[in-house]
């Protein structure tokens, strides 16, 4: 190999990192959710995540916690590694927006609790509190708590504080910057879920007629959710 060879070789591998985030789009990976392609994203975290952010509002942290939190739901032993991979990644986050290593961070405690690693359920949902407190304007903040909220048993959580949550997340969220990011459309899914939770079928079938009408490839609200409700 020629001396000028060597140097494109290292000039490519310090390049890859950004070439490889290139590859996917916030719109690519916002559409993988949408019709639940989920080796989108381990392709990405596989590929690149951690190293470079990407070119949008988003942290690759925010993929790997949603990838985590889909794959815990399929194969726990697939899942193990992904998790202590984001844990080391979180640990090691900089310059994070306000809020966000502590919602990064209550995930962390959740996952962990779901694979029997640890056992930190109150500590979860007080990080993911703290993280709507430091950045109360933040429609990933507050998605993230109304989450934890929507999830945690009874003497933790309330179905009605994680629609308030929800519905604040929905107002921010109406900046265009954020049509084709996956937490938008997760969280007009927990809306829907939310009312349906609290009795008012009419208003959960509504919104995921609304929801559909943005998001018409989003195949979790139009083949399943949205049948069961019309079935009620």
């Amino acid at each position: 190999m020629t001396k000028d060879q060597r140097l494109t070789t290292i000039i490519f591998l310090l390049l890859f990192p950004s070439l490889c985030l290139a590859q996917v789009s916030e719109k690519q990976l916002c559409n993988a959710f949408l019709t639940n392609n989920m080796p989108v994203w381990k392709h990405y975290i596989d590929s690149c995540a951690g190293l470079s952010p990407l070119a949008s509002s988003l942290s690759p942290l925010s993929i790997e916690y949603g990838y985590c939190g889909a794959i815990l739901n399929e194969d726990k032993d697939a899942a193990r590694p992904y998790v202590k991979q984001y844990r080391t990644h979180v640990e090691a986050a900089k310059s994070l927006p306000a809020g966000h290593y502590e919602m990064y961070m209550s995930a962390v405690y959740v996952y962990e609790l779901r694979l029997h690693e640890s056992f930190h359920p109150a500590k979860s949902l007080s990080l993911a509190r703290d993280a709507v407190k430091i950045a109360p304007n933040d429609p990933l903040t507050l998605t993230y708590c109304g989450t934890a909220l929507f999830y945690a048993p009874k003497p933790f959580g309330s179905k009605s504080e994680a629609l308030e949550l929800f519905l604040k997340a929905e107002t921010l969220f109406q900046d265009p910057k954020w049509h084709d990011c996956w937490w938008r459309p997760a969280a007009l899914m927990y809306i829907a879920q939310c009312y349906d939770k609290q009795g008012d079928t009419k208003e959960a079938i509504r919104r995921c007629q609304l929801l559909l009408q943005e998001y018409p490839n989003y195949t979790f609200i139009r083949d399943e959710y949205l049948p069961q409700l019309l079935a009620k």
